[in-house]
């Protein structure tokens, strides 16, 4: 109580009883002063609120630079290091598989950490994670460049595809908690994908030029300068977030997972060299075998599964996942053996080859309005099996490109820009059906297994589609030289003929400068190899194409089926 009787109450007491109605209207009126006072004190003035909107604008682009140079970053090591892979090889002393490691090691290092990053990012920190994320980046970056053996290359890349995977969950993660308004949210995401496709689309071209320019160690080391500037960025703008209610990652079910899809890997990769039928080869196929079934008793008995198996009831969600897995049977994974094919098939040096990639690369920058278009009106049942199948009909354009009988970047044009189209045609209605035919509250998740299906068929159909071109390569050696020469050297030397190795294939074989003294044969059998691989992957892609339809189709066709829900600003890989 206030001690005096004629004193206004304190805020904390109620109104007393008694009293005059002028004491009354006296409090009541000191009481609406006070109050106005108080409250145009607190209001801010327009220039304290035009200084605030600057600060938070400059705050937000600062940010949205920072997210954009890590997408660069991301996007440029998957698609300009398959340009210089003939170069390493040559350099480094390495050999086909080595060359097929050198891919696979980064994409198997992405696959195992993106679930557990995400998780570890919602509990200490997203931007915390964000900068150790670039700062490893940057560092493997230098490791990979001052690699002086193929063993050592592999394990940076595998260092680097971790940080990389890191950097990729932290990008969405921070663009969505920095954006969360409509419009400025619509113009950021679409601001990252432009980046994050001119990446995978000059990638190629700006690989070729750093070679002949100055080494291909600064295809590594040019990311150690992007980091130190990314991070600036980072630092001046990125908020800090996190997520209290973050649960605990899936260790068993992330563990198995890897462990399943390396040891599949490892035996397609390795089983022409240990022999399929092997007690070492059927070892790793049986420990690859458990691997997956402890996977899925993982995530059937999980409190808190990485993988909800029963979004796969839903039509729309698995016929896109064929979609996801499509796009990686052929397109991605052939993009690391591309530049093989114009650089030694067809003599191109690496400049040269990056421009030809072009016109591979840039239909998908150019497509992906027109799938928006496509899956509006017909439904993601037919949009994404139509572009599945224009990326098959693609790639069997290509195969026919390659077995004129004189080929060319102009005989294989037509196909590359298909196949391009359709990759673009596909990938957007992909992500937009995974992310919007499930619950809000499971986009997430549903996010995560579309990423998790892209990486892991690139890294097994990377190891399947070299296991064909050298299947091929062998099967025409056999048919072209004499019966004589032993199988198990013309294996190897098969190897050699992939990777481009012309001296080690004459060293091989003695015999050869007189069987074919002007390499016809030799470089028939490339040429027939790469055939196969184009072969396979129009014929895969088709094959998925059949059964998104079949899955997903009908669901289209119903009515108040056609259009799906607004795809969520969720993680997602639109790289892969």
């Amino acid at each position: 109580m206030s001690r005096y009787r004629n004193a206004s109450p304190r805020h904390d007491e109620p109104p007393r009883a008694g009293g005059t109605a002028a004491t009354t209207a006296t409090t009541a009126a000191a009481a609406a002063g006070s109050t106005t006072r108080q409250s145009c004190a607190d209001r801010p003035t327009s220039n304290e609120a035009a200084q605030k909107t600057r600060f938070s604008v400059r705050k937000n682009t600062l940010a949205l630079g920072a997210v954009c140079l890590a997408s660069l970053m991301f996007s440029l090591e998957i698609s300009s290091v398959p340009v210089i892979l003939p170069t390493l090889e040559r350099v480094l002393h390495g050999d086909f598989k080595g060359m097929q490691w050198i891919m696979n090691a980064y994409t198997l290092a992405v696959t195992t950490v993106l679930m557990a990053t995400g998780t570890l990012a919602d509990r200490f920190g997203r931007r915390r994670i964000f900068v150790i994320g670039i700062a490893l980046f940057g560092l493997t970056s230098l490791i990979c460049g001052l690699a002086q053996s193929v063993p050592t290359l592999i394990v940076g890349r595998l260092l680097q595809g971790a940080s990389g995977g890191a950097m990729l969950i932290c990008q969405v993660a921070v663009l969505s908690h920095q954006f969360n308004e409509g419009p400025e949210r619509a113009r950021a995401f679409s601001a990252w994908g432009i980046v994050l496709g001119i990446g995978l689309g000059f990638g190629p071209i700006i690989g070729g030029m750093i070679v002949a320019v100055s080494g291909w160690q600064w295809v590594f080391w040019v990311h150690a300068l992007l980091a130190i500037a990314t991070l600036a960025l980072v630092f001046g703008g990125v908020q800090e977030s996190r997520d209290p209610h973050a649960h605990t990652f899936d260790v068993a079910g992330m563990a198995t997972l890897s462990l399943a899809v390396f040891g599949l890997v490892y035996f397609i990769t390795q089983g022409p060299a240990l022999g399929f039928t092997s007690s070492r080869a059927i070892f790793i196929l049986v420990a690859t075998v458990l691997a997956f079934v402890a996977f899925l008793y993982a995530e059937r008995f999980s409190a808190r599964p990485m993988f909800d198996f029963s979004v796969f009831r839903i039509p729309q969600f698995s016929g896109a996942l064929m979609g996801s897995a499509g796009m990686n049977f052929s397109f991605w994974p052939f993009m690391i053996y591309i530049p093989i094919y114009f650089q030694i098939g067809l003599g191109y040096d690496s400049v040269t080859a990056g421009l030809a990639l072009l016109a591979y690369t840039l239909p998908t920058l150019l497509f992906p309005p027109l799938g928006e278009r496509l899956i509006l009106r017909y439904g993601s049942g037919i949009a994404i099996p139509g572009g599945l199948f224009v990326i098959g009909l693609g790639f069997m354009l290509m195969k026919y490109g390659s077995s004129v009988a004189h080929p060319s970047a102009l005989t294989m044009l037509p196909g590359c820009i298909l196949a391009g189209a359709g990759l673009g045609l596909t990938n957007t209605p992909v992500t937009n059906t995974t992310t919007g035919a499930v619950p809000v509250e499971r986009a997430g998740m549903a996010s995560g297994i579309d990423m998790s299906a892209r990486m892991i068929t690139l890294a097994i159909n990377i190891a399947l589609m070299g296991a064909i071109l050298i299947a091929g390569i062998l099967f025409h050696l056999k048919a072209r030289l004499p019966a004589t020469i032993d199988a198990g050297l013309l294996a190897r030397l098969a190897e050699k003929v992939a990777a481009g190795d012309a001296e080690a294939v004459k060293a091989g074989i003695p015999v050869l400068a007189q069987i074919d003294p002007t390499g016809t044969a030799v470089h028939a059998a490339l040429i027939d190899g790469f055939g196969w691989v184009m072969l396979y992957g129009g014929a895969g892609v088709w094959v998925l194409a059949v059964l998104s339809f079949v899955i997903s189709g009908s669901a289209s066709r119903r009515p108040g089926k056609v259009a799906t829900r607004p795809a969520q600003q969720v993680a997602r890989c639109d790289s892969c």
